[in-house]
């Protein structure tokens, strides 16, 4: 039987009457969200919980300014594009060393199997995505990850819905080229 995806629909304006939505509520509802639109966007596993930190931060300062025009969803994904902007500035400017792990214990040695071909193909196409320019990545991420339509896209970055699609259009073609590119063996 296929699965219906349900979609969020905008909040009316609230008013005075209306309970105001909680932090612990957005963190509850839009987390697993957040983390993965940020990961998707290119933030590194080691700056993930930073950025989703900040992303909810953003969100409970600015939640009295949420008037519902858009989905709780859409608003929060143009918070995250922001942090993730920020983020990726910020490592360009200033580049940190990875962590230092503990040597692994010699003892135990994974199987030959630990390394999934889900796992695989899912850091083939976080390669991939850091091949796309920011704009481009955004667009993509969202139409083809987050499953949202073009007109949902254009409210929550604020761009003409044509721009949407050249750009998706665009981060296509450029996804194609290096999966090919990939795929022949060369660099992506």
């Amino acid at each position: 039987m296929p699965t219906l995806i349900a979609r969020e629909q905008p909040r009316p304006p609230s008013d005075a009457g209306e309970a105001m939505l909680s932090l612990e509520a957005i963190y509850e509802e839009h987390f697993d969200f957040a983390w993965r639109s940020l990961k998707r966007l290119g933030i590194p596993e080691a700056q993930l919980d930073d950025a989703v930190q900040d992303v909810l931060l953003v969100a409970h300062r600015r939640l009295a300014e949420f008037v519902g025009r858009s989905t709780l969803k859409t608003w929060l994904l143009g918070i995250a594009l922001r942090v993730a902007s920020v983020h990726r500035r910020t490592a360009a400017r200033r580049p940190t060393e990875p962590l230092v792990e503990d040597p692994p214990d010699q003892t135990e040695k994974p199987p030959a199997d630990a390394l999934s071909e889900v796992a695989e193909a899912a850091r083939l196409v976080r390669r991939l995505l850091d091949c796309l320019d920011e704009d481009r990545r955004a667009v993509f991420v969202l139409a083809e990850l987050e499953e949202m339509t073009a007109p949902e896209i254009s409210a929550a970055l604020g761009v003409n819905l044509n721009t949407v699609y050249s750009r998706l259009r665009l981060a296509r073609r450029d996804f194609d080229a290096a999966l090919a590119r990939h795929r022949a063996g060369r660099p992506t």
